[in-house]
């Protein structure tokens, strides 16, 4: 049965990311916009896609899936960020919004995104009634409906877009463009083969930057390694940033709502870090202030911050979704997660790798100074902080419960001398150490993975919060 994760559906192409499974999917989601739209026009989705194999493709089928049920569809005329289809939907007041992307996973999968009206990603709700409808179908043993594509343009229930100028236009509102012209930055931009290829590109074009793209062109196989904005994925940004002389290297990850930085240096930067900086500057230069969303694997900078500032900090599970709910039902400046998922008040609450890459460019001209004497300035007065995450497949399924109930049970009472003093199991399980350490258990939602992830003062007790975390999860998957 189909079942969607942290943020929607994932599978491996051809497996089980397939043309039936699709349709299915997408005939699910019309029932569901279906019964949920009020008024006599006809309901609206916006799909788009990103630059993975035959992504376009599953795009199209949706398409004509959701147009022979009557609903109107605005598809992209070519791949795009995931922020900019998520503002679209926003924007179009569509009744929902899909985007065919597997985001950062390997090259052999593929995904559903599901979009609220929002903007966002769909609620746990919203996702529970397409898979209820998913549920009705099989028991009915009822196939989707399909309508030729042609047809369907001829009938102006296909409606092909471009998202990408609104979206931007969005994004000047949210940034400061004559700020960062005035830097004139010299800037590479690495798109890791992905949807967000052209974007800095575009914006930055008619500034006084000097913007060099790399890893641009389209290469459904991202040129063997996981289209993710981490250190390991970025030897050549790093390459380039030093070819170039750059004053910093942006990555964007497969769908473009992750970021990652290199420094003039050569020194990955990561979201951690990426967040801490921008709630500073949104703080401090722009004299803004509001509460803060972090998820549990997020640095303790984060806290730091927000204290000096008196502002309010909660913490919620992985995945965006969860940071959503809370900036449309509170006065959130900023909310973001270790993975590189950002966002900030004015916007969607969608993480965007685009708009935090713009940001931080905003950071950088108005320290004017170089990116790594920035960030040694926040280490120096809210840190030392240094982070670690190791990833370990599952050889086979481990049931959450049972994981969490093993994990706090085999809880040391200290690691390396330090107490720890909290267990917390809001995502997996997370300890907390007396010196603001903490280390994070907790398996994936989008892949057969356990995930290990840990924080300290030195790189010395990270690795022995890691190594601890490894130990515990070979026991668990034993």
């Amino acid at each position: 049965m189909i079942r969607f994760g942290t943020d929607g559906w994932r599978a491996v192409i051809a497996d089980t990311f397939t043309f039936a499974n699709l349709r299915l999917i997408a005939q699910a989601v019309a029932d569901s916009v279906l019964k949920q739209h009020a008024g006599s026009d006809p309901p609206q989705v916006v799909i788009g896609y990103d630059t993975r194999f035959l992504s376009d493709r599953f795009a199209a089928d949706a398409a004509r899936v959701l147009a022979a049920n009557g609903i109107i569809v605005w598809l992209t005329r070519t791949d795009a960020p995931t922020p900019a289809i998520s503002f679209n939907v926003k924007e179009k007041n569509a009744d929902a919004g899909i985007v065919i992307t597997a985001s950062h996973n390997p090259p052999r999968y593929n995904g559903f995104k599901l979009k609220a009206s929002y903007g966002g990603s769909a609620n746990a709700e919203q996702c529970a009634l397409v898979e209820k409808e998913l549920e009705i179908m099989q028991r009915e043993a009822r196939g989707p409906n399909m309508m030729d594509f042609q047809r369907a343009l001829d009938l102006d229930l296909i409606r092909r877009f471009d998202p990408s100028w609104t979206y931007y236009q969005h994004l000047g509102t949210l940034v400061d463009l004559d700020l960062i012209s005035q830097g004139e930055l010299n800037i590479v931009a690495d798109a890791m083969w992905g949807a967000g290829r052209g974007a800095f590109t575009s914006i930055l074009s008619r500034s006084r930057c000097h913007v060099t793209e790399i890893r641009g062109v389209l290469n459904p196989g991202f040129g063997g390694i996981h289209p993710e904005p981490i250190a390991r994925y970025l030897n050549d940004l790093v390459a380039a940033v030093q070819r170039q002389h750059a004053d910093v290297g942006l990555a964007t990850d497969g769908d473009a709502d992750r970021i990652g930085a290199v420094d003039a240096l050569g020194s990955f930067i990561d979201p951690h870090h990426i967040f801490a900086l921008v709630l500073r500057h949104l703080v401090e230069n722009r004299q803004q202030c509001g509460e803060v969303v972090k998820t549990v694997s997020t640095t303790f900078m984060i806290d730091s911050l927000a204290q000096k500032c008196g502002m309010k900090v909660h913490e919620t599970p992985v995945g965006f979704n969860y940071i959503a709910d809370l900036m449309m039902q509170n006065d959130v400046l900023i909310g973001g997660e270790e993975s590189g998922g950002i966002s900030i008040r004015g916007h969607i609450p969608e993480g965007d790798g685009i708009l935090m890459g713009l940001l931080l460019l905003e950071v950088m001209a108005a320290n004017d100074a170089p990116l790594h004497e920035i960030v040694a300035d926040l280490q120096a007065n809210h840190g030392p902080a240094h982070y670690g995450r190791i990833d370990t497949r599952l050889p086979h399924p481990v049931p959450k419960k049972q994981m969490v109930e093993w994990l706090v049970a085999a809880a040391p009472a200290q690691v390396g001398g330090e107490n720890i003093v909290r267990v917390d199991t809001l995502d997996g399980v997370k300890f907390y150490l007396a010196d603001k350490s903490w280390l994070l258990i907790r398996p994936s939602g989008t892949e057969p993975v356990l995930r290990i992830y840990a924080e300290a003062r030195t790189p010395e007790f990270r690795d022995m919060l890691l190594k601890l975390g490894s130990e515990l999860g070979r026991q668990v998957i034993a």
